[in-house]
């Protein structure tokens, strides 16, 4: 039994630790978001009382701390678009990877877009010097037989290194918006892979992906059939699935396939059950009727219909200028809703 002292209730623990809290963010006193540091701080907290194990509590603060250094490194550039550039450190200049890698990086880099690569040789390099350092930012990995980051981007602010692969991969795919996947080993197939997957679910916002080689290299159109052969046929995947990539062998083709995705759409967000798409120009009536028509099946017997601006400041306060098409959307069918992102670019 717990017994107070001179009429006192014992204290609880888990109050001390909440005021404490409290208390520290008075004291950093954050502009904004004090609700996610405060659960940041109590998830702390819950692993110090849990006495986490030591090499789990290295990875937590590994990552958290390459995390807030790559932040801060990508801060002053979150205005401009970037196209993160995967494929092989090991394909050598003569290569004509290589050349197909530096003129499309260059394509895009002109448009007034900044190129990200893991910063090291081979394709990430080719990427770079098609940018020029200007345009480039680099997040290279910590490996026992990597050397240090290509000439292009060594020395620069724009280059972070980490530690973790998966902090690494969360940089490239979270601060782009393209992605040009070049041919390459395991690691190039494992990062186009899971930015698939994180399309085909909807972890990831609609991006353009585009499966780039050569004339005359099969690389990319055998994993395309082995996407149709092996995992359509059986239904481990849809159909539709492959509606969430281009492929080519053009450096124009795949420049203008990550420029023109953008070219009227801007960006979406969920409002509940409905998908807002945010637009530079408003479709017409009729072209609004084209849509309803083609893409039915996506929004649930419902239409696809343009916010007034009143519903627009209501439901999605943010990018004010810009038009808002809202359906509801079951959060599947994500090759679908690439293929009307394309059709509101063709208006």
């Amino acid at each position: 039994m717990s017994m107070s002292i001179g009429g006192t209730s014992p204290s609880d623990p888990a109050d001390e630790i909440e005021e404490a809290i409290t208390r520290l963010l008075e004291l950093i006193a954050p502009r904004r978001n004090r609700h996610l540091y405060r659960e940041m701080f109590a998830t702390i907290s819950s692993m110090a009382t849990a006495d986490t194990d030591t090499l789990d509590l290295k990875i937590t603060s590994g990552a958290l701390a390459e995390m807030h250094e790559a932040y801060e490194m990508f801060r002053p550039y979150r205005e401009r678009r970037k196209v993160t550039v995967f494929g092989s450190a090991r394909t050598a200049p003569h290569d004509p990877l290589y050349r197909q890698t530096e003129d499309v990086a260059k394509a895009i880099s002109d448009a007034g877009w900044m190129v990200v690569t893991g910063a090291g040789p081979g394709i990430m390099e080719a990427g770079m010097r098609g940018a020029g350092r200007e345009a480039s930012i680099g997040v290279s990995i910590r490996l026992p037989n990597e050397q240090q980051a290509n000439p292009v981007i060594q020395d620069d602010p724009k280059h972070v290194a980490m530690r973790y692969f998966f902090t690494r991969k969360l940089m490239l795919v979270k601060e782009s918006h393209g992605f040009i996947c070049m041919p390459g080993g395991y690691g190039t197939l494992d990062e186009t892979f899971e930015l698939l997957t994180l399309t085909q679910t909807g972890k990831g916002v609609p991006v353009p992906i585009v499966l780039l080689d050569v004339p005359g290299d099969r690389y990319w159109s055998e994993v395309e059939d082995f996407i149709r052969d092996q995992l359509a046929s059986r239904q481990l995947v849809s159909s539709n699935d492959l509606d969430l990539f281009v492929r080519t062998d053009s450096s124009t083709v795949a420049a203008n396939a990550i420029l023109d995705f953008y070219r009227n759409y801007h960006s979406m967000r969920y409002v509940g059950e409905l998908i807002i798409l945010r637009l530079q120009r408003e479709p017409s009536a009729s072209q609004l009727e084209l849509l309803n028509d083609e893409f039915n099946s996506i929004v649930h017997q419902d239409q696809i219909r343009v916010l007034d601006p009143a519903a627009s400041a209501r439901r999605d306060p943010g990018e004010t200028g810009l038009i808002r098409l809202a359906f509801p959307f079951g959060r599947h069918d994500f090759g679908d809703l690439h293929r009307l992102i394309r059709a509101v670019n063709r208006f």
